[in-house]
């Protein structure tokens, strides 16, 4: 059984005090309504009779979309992109799904009592209490705002701090509610949808290698280039859209052992003028230091050693509103790849 999320988690407490309350999700699946994905969009939106979901739509380098293999970002710090937010819904949306959860969960003999009696709470609130009819006659001057939740989040504590109920919001106003749905807050949520290619560098040598001998690495920049994703609104006289750009600064080398050395001792990896990471290796090079790369000061016996290579975004947005970049803070995308490092054989004469 279905019914609006906003609503189900109100009836969780009679006194509607108690859990996140108005909270919708952002359901991704397939079938009516859901998540579309394909040629690099995705429409996160559902309407059954029962639900109405999020309508943010997102275009650009989309994880899921397709393609190669990718991975999401992990921003640097204690920051993480919006869990749930607030999206405005019409006035008679508003009514009829506030009206058609009631009649379910009323009419359901398997609810408890405390239930029905929080959902005709809620119900009240908007048709005979502190609103009128749900605001009906006002249609044309806003519209009511909701929580959303990330579907993909839903196991995180952060997917329920979208606690107020739905609250009004007049044309042109915006909202002083945290994580009401702005241009900021789209940038934020197109920074989670953000496709990065997998971090595998290419090694000279390659996979095997030799005690005491360095490893030269290096990134093609074909591959890692700057990408984007783009989030936008229009709905109910809201249109708001955002975009996020993730570039690549620098590479992190992790030998995968205390026995190894790194160029640069760091083992950070500035990106070149020409947006390359490292140099390639070329027949000559053997005797010189690479100005990326690793040497490993032990073998690795009968096993690998884990190399772990994670390049470093700077993030930034533009938006509606906003045509000069704004900083987001950095995001990190990581891999690792087995290396078998063995001894120099030594010539007996």
């Amino acid at each position: 059984m279905k019914t609006h999320r906003w609503l189900t988690l109100a009836t969780v407490s009679a006194t509607l005090t108690l859990a996140p309350a108005g909270v919708a999700v952002a359901d991704k699946g397939t079938g009516q309504g859901g998540t579309q994905q394909g040629s690099g969009v995705q429409t996160e939106h559902k309407r059954d009779g029962q639900t109405l979901e999020s309508r943010i739509t997102f275009s650009g380098s989309i994880k899921g979309s397709g393609g190669k293999s990718s991975g999401g970002l992990t921003a640097v710090g204690n920051w993480t992109p919006p869990a749930c937010w607030y999206e405005p819904m019409s006035a008679e949306e508003f009514k009829k799904q506030t009206e058609a959860s009631y009649d379910l969960v009323v009419n359901d003999p398997d609810q408890p009592n405390y239930a029905k009696t929080a959902t005709g709470q809620f119900r009240d609130i908007y048709k005979d209490g502190k609103y009128k009819n749900y605001n009906l006659d006002e249609a044309d001057e806003g519209n009511w705002f909701v929580a959303v939740q990330d579907e993909s989040r839903l196991d995180d504590p952060d997917a329920f701090t979208c606690s107020e109920l739905p609250f009004w919001v007049k044309n042109g106003d915006t909202p002083n509610v945290k994580n009401a749905v702005t241009p900021e807050v789209l940038a934020e949520l197109a920074y989670n949808r953000v496709q990065v290619p997998d971090t595998k560098v290419t090694l000279a040598p390659e996979d095997i290698t030799k005690v005491n001998l360095p490893t030269w690495a290096w990134l093609d920049k074909a591959t890692f280039k700057e990408v984007s994703v783009t989030a936008a609104l229009n709905v109910n006289g809201l249109n708001i859209q955002a975009t996020t750009t993730a570039k690549p600064v620098s590479l992190k080398l992790e030998p995968g052992t205390e026995d190894a050395e790194t160029y640069p001792a760091s083992g950070v990896c500035k990106i070149n003028d020409d947006d390359s990471v490292g140099e390639a290796y070329a027949k000559g090079k053997a005797d010189e230091t690479p100005p990326c790369g690793i040497k490993y000061l032990r073998s690795s016996g009968d096993g690998t050693y884990k190399l772990r290579a994670t390049i470093t975004w700077q993030i930034t947005w533009t938006g509606t509103g906003n045509p000069d970049p704004k900083n987001l803070p950095n995001g990190t995308f990581g891999n690792t790849q087995d290396i078998t490092v063995q001894e120099i054989q030594s010539v007996n004469r």
